[in-house]
């Protein structure tokens, strides 16, 4: 029990330090725009790395997935709306797996 609580204990403070530390480090605005852009894509680049890889063994089989993720690109490219992506990419990679 003891280990279970300091581990918590440790794992807490971890994660507080992290989002201290850019609200310690930041404190006037950021005026630069390389360094601003940067921070604008950063989540959309990190939850795109945790995301992609696990695209391929979703169904099981690479092709079926390769599919659905290929008409979900394709669907997003022509700026439709986000459950029509979702719902046409679960199709196209159901209908591999059909043929």
């Amino acid at each position: 029990m003891t280990r279970m609580l300091l581990g918590i204990a440790i794992m807490a403070l971890i994660t507080y330090v992290i989002r201290v530390i850019p609200i310690t480090i930041f404190r006037k605005k950021i005026n630069s725009v390389l360094i601003q852009s940067f921070l604008y894509y950063v989540p959309y680049a990190v939850l795109a790395s945790l995301t992609f890889p696990a695209i391929f063994t979703a169904t099981g089989d690479v092709v079926t997935s390769t599919v659905g993720t290929v008409v979900a690109l394709v669907l997003a490219y022509f700026d439709l709306g986000l459950v029509v992506v979702a719902i046409g990419s679960v199709l196209g990679a159901l209908l591999a797996g059909v043929f």
